[in-house]
């Protein structure tokens, strides 16, 4: 049953996996495959929000928490729709180079 729809990052989606009554070892293994664990997501999330850039949605904080990118180039490429200036560009990075 869902409950609430909100895009989680890869990290979220683990904790869930492993807190849930009924774990499921294949889809546990698949996700691991993906995720890197020892970042910090929800406070990482939260330091996103807080930087109160207009053009980023919830779904984009969780690409980038999922993905790290550490140049402007690779950043770019999870904001299809909407284009970063340099200010939010270097903002968002060093927001990643602080958690990573």
């Amino acid at each position: 049953m869902i409950k609430n729809l909100e895009p989680l990052s890869s990290v979220e989606a683990m904790k869930y996996l492993k807190e849930s009554q009924t774990e499921n070892p294949d889809l546990i293994g698949f996700v691991k495959k993906f995720v890197k664990e020892d970042v910090d997501s929800r406070a990482m999330k939260e330091k996103l929000n807080s930087l109160g850039l207009l053009k980023i949605k919830l779904e984009y904080i969780v690409k980038i928490i999922d993905l790290l990118p550490q140049n402007p180039l690779e950043l770019n490429k999870i904001f299809t729709d909407v284009s970063l200036d340099e200010n939010e560009t270097k903002q968002i990075l060093d927001t990643i180079k602080e958690f990573a």
